[in-house]
C-alpha cells in the first residue's frame, strides 16, 4: 500500500465522531512502536515529522523507515510535515514524498498568513498533497516552535471562514487551550469548547486539528523522577476532553510529548535496574514496547479510531 493522504481519513473521522492520531516520529523504534500498535487495533495513522526531526534523522532515512513500516503492516499511513514555517520546507517535503504538509503562518499577520498559506496550497494541490493551516497561537515549546503564555492567542471564530476560503486549506489547526510541551496548565485544565463549537458552525463538515494534545501521563513522569529525573509536576490535557473534541469537528489530534515521556521513562528505569548494561538493543526494546502500549491506549481510549480499517 502506498502512502495515503488524509482526505478520506478525515471524511470518515468527521462522519464517525472520532479522530486520527498524528504521532511525531524521530527514529526507528518510535516508528515501529506506533505502527505495531496501530496495526494490532486496526487504526488508520498519521506519522508526522517536525523540522527538528528532519535535521536529526534526515528526510531520506525517515521516509525509508516509514516505507518499511507500511510494507510490514499494510496500514494506510499519511506522512505529514508538522509546523512547516516557510514555503521552502513545505516544498522540500512535498517533493520528497510527504502526502500532507502543515504551513504554520500563525506568527504573521492575518493577511500575510493567508498569502503564505495560499502559496503552499497552490504548490501542494498541484502535486496531490493536502495542506493544514493554522489560526491562533499555542503557548509552549516544541522543537523550533516557542510561544510564551503572553503571546498565546485563541483562534477567532470570525476569521475562519475567510481564511479557509482564501487559502483553500484542507484542514485547520486551532488554538482552544492546548499547548506544546509537557507543562500545559498552571491551574485547572480547561479547553474552550465554545470556540470549537462556534468554528464547527461556521465550517460545517470541515476537519479541525488540535496541536499540543499530550496528556502528560503521570505514570511516565513518575518513572522519570523515580530514576534520576527532575520533572516538576505537570498537567496535560485530560483524555476525556480530547475524546469529547474528537466527537465534534476535531479529526486529527497531535501527540508528541507523551511519546517522549514514555520512551525516556522506560530507558531511565532500565538503566536504574541494569546499570552495567550498554547494548542499545537492551534498553531500546522496552522503550519501543512503552511507545506501543501508549499508542494503543491513545487509539482506543482517546481517539476512538480503532477498528476503522
Amino acid at each position: 500500500m502506498p502512502i495515503v493522504t488524509t482526505k478520506e481519513m478525515f471524511q470518515k473521522a468527521y462522519e464517525g465522531g472520532y479522530a486520527i492520531g498524528a504521532f511525531n516520529v524521530n527514529n526507528m523504534e518510535i516508528i515501529q512502536g506506533i505502527t505495531e500498535a496501530a496495526s494490532e487495533v486496526k487504526a488508520p495513522l498519521i506519522l508526522q515529522v517536525s523540522a527538528g526531526a528532519r535535521k536529526y534523522a534526515k528526510h531520506v532515512y525517515l521516509m525509508k523507515l516509514i516505507e518499511a513500516a507500511i510494507e510490514d503492516t499494510g496500514l494506510p499511513i499519511a506522512v505529514h510535515l508538522d509546523h512547516g514555517d516557510d514555503f521552502e520546507i513545505c516544498k522540500s517535503c512535498i517533493d520528497g514524498g510527504f502526502s500532507s504538509v502543515m504551513i504554520d503562518g500563525s506568527k504573521h499577520s492575518f493577511e500575510d498568513n493567508i498569502k503564505l498559506t495560499r502559496q503552499v496550497v497552490d504548490y501542494a494541490h498541484a502535486h496531490g498533497v493536502v495542506v493544514e493551516g493554522e489560526l491562533g497561537k499555542l503557548a509552549g515549546i516544541e522543537d523550533d516552535v516557542n510561544v510564551s503564555d503572553e503571546d498565546a492567542q485563541f483562534t477567532d471564530p470570525s476569521e475562519v471562514e475567510e481564511f479557509v476560503t482564501k487559502t483553500g486549506v484542507d484542514s485547520l489547526a486551532i488554538a482552544i487551550g492546548t499547548s506544546h510541551g509537557a507543562f500545559k496548565f498552571k491551574g485547572e485544565p480547561r479547553l474552550r469548547f465554545d470556540i470549537l463549537e462556534e468554528i464547527q458552525k461556521r465550517l460545517p463538515n470541515f476537519p479541525i486539528v488540535l496541536h499540543g494534545a499530550s496528556s502528560v501521563i503521570p505514570e511516565y513522569v513518575d518513572m522519570i523522577n523515580a530514576n534520576g529525573g527532575k520533572m516538576p509536576g505537570a498537567q496535560g490535557v485530560p483524555e476525556d476532553m480530547l475524546r469529547h473534541a474528537a466527537k465534534l469537528a476535531v479529526c486529527k489530534i497531535n501527540i508528541d510529548s507523551d511519546l517522549r515521556l514514555a520512551m525516556t521513562g522506560s530507558i531511565r528505569k532500565y538503566f536504574a535496574e541494569h546499570p552495567d548494561h550498554f547494548d542499545p538493543r537492551q534498553y531500546l526494546t522496552p522503550a519501543r514496547a512503552a511507545i506501543k502500549d501508549l499508542v494503543k491506549k491513545k487509539i482506543v481510549n482517546v481517539l476512538g479510531c480503532d477498528n476503522k480499517i
